[in-house]
């Protein structure tokens, strides 16, 4: 039995995405010092992202900018 969801290709896909927006938005606080950004939303947005059928992590960023940073 195959699941599409963990697909090698998938899999190193969603990991590419994971490393892009974590690298960007991972490490940023707000002034009392907690995640400025959703651990929550980085990681549904890569999930989309793949699960879409996108098969390259180019424009991931905006992607997240549109609909996950807020």
């Amino acid at each position: 039995m195959s699941d599409w969801r963990y697909d090698p290709q998938r899999l190193a896909l969603r990991e590419q995405c994971l490393s892009i927006l974590l690298k960007k938005y991972g490490t940023d606080l707000d002034e009392k010092g907690a995640p400025k950004y959703s651990m929550k939303g980085i990681y549904e947005c890569c999930d989309v992202w793949v699960s879409q059928g996108n098969a390259r992590p180019d424009g991931i960023v905006k992607y997240y900018e549109a609909y996950y940073s807020q």
